[in-house]
Parts: structure tokens; sequence; C-alpha cells
């Protein structure tokens, strides 16, 4: 049953329903504020967790190239070319795996996978060896002593990610 209206508020409001045009502008505005202001919020949030997932992936593949390169100079991989410095001559042997010392059908291997670079989006890296200058962007080819991303971009701090 409906609630009867007194003539008061009846006479005060009349028959008056929904927002004025003012009221709707104010809450538009105040919307669209809100908007502005989290959609840098969420581009930073989104670019620390890029950045989170590039050192997680650089930490995981330099682990692997030291624990080839320690496994390598115990004589446990077999041996290995001149050049290398028992490093491993490219990532994928990383994945591939590497026969290892002695055993007949056992390989070992340091990556289930090359993790995908976070910046570029793909399981590229950019290479160095032990004989490239440590800034350079050219891989010399005689081994993978380190691994840096392809990307372009830098960090809040300016530091390119290529530098990381």
């Amino acid at each position: 049953m409906p609630v009867p209206i007194s003539s008061e508020t009846h006479r005060r409001f009349g028959s008056r329903r929904g927002l004025t045009l003012i009221e709707l502008i104010v809450a538009f505005t105040i919307l669209a504020t809100l908007t502005a202001m989290s959609v840098p919020l969420t581009k930073y949030k989104i670019r620390r967790e890029r950045e989170k997932e590039l050192r997680y992936a650089l930490r995981e593949i330099h682990a692997a190239i030291d624990k080839y390169k320690d496994m390598a100079d115990q004589n446990q991989l077999g041996t290995q070319k001149i050049d290398t410095d028992n490093y491993p001559e490219k990532l994928e042997v990383l994945v591939e795996g590497v026969k290892a010392q002695g055993a007949v059908d056992k390989k070992i291997r340091f990556l289930r996978r090359l993790p995908k670079d976070p910046m570029t989006g793909k399981a590229e890296w950019g290479m160095r060896s032990t004989r490239d200058d440590p800034k350079s962007n050219s891989w010399g080819g005689q081994n993978v002593f380190a691994v840096y991303s392809k990307s372009t971009e830098k960090d809040s701090s300016g530091t390119p990610y290529a530098e990381w």
C-alpha cells in the first residue's frame, strides 16, 4: 500500500522526482575527477608489476647460467668448447639440456622454458658474452655470460631496462 504524501511535503517539493541538471553536473564532475586520478595509478601499478616480472626472469636466467658454469667447471657436463669459457653457447642449451658426464641417456636441464621478457612480451633476450663490453648491445657469439631486456624503455629513475 503506498505511503500517503502529506500536503506540506507535496507543497514543498511538488511532484519533483530525480535529479536536477546541476546535481547531475556535480556528480559527473566528481566521477570524472576520480577516474582521471585512477588512470595514472593503474598505469604505474602495471609498470611496477612488469618490472617485478623482469627482475624475476633475469634472476632465473642468470641463476641457470651460473649453475651451468659451475657444473662445467667441475667437469660434470663433459668437455666444453675452448671459446665458451665454460658458459653455455646459446640460451637454448639451458632449456634443451646437456648430456651429463659419463651418463648414457641422462640430460641435465637448467630451465624448463625460457621466460618471456615482460617488457617486450617475447621470449627473446639480448645476450652478452664474456668478451663483450658490459654496455654493448651486440653479442659476440662466443658464449652466453649475461642476458638483458631488448626493450628501449626506461624505468622511473631513467635507467634503461637493458642495463638491469
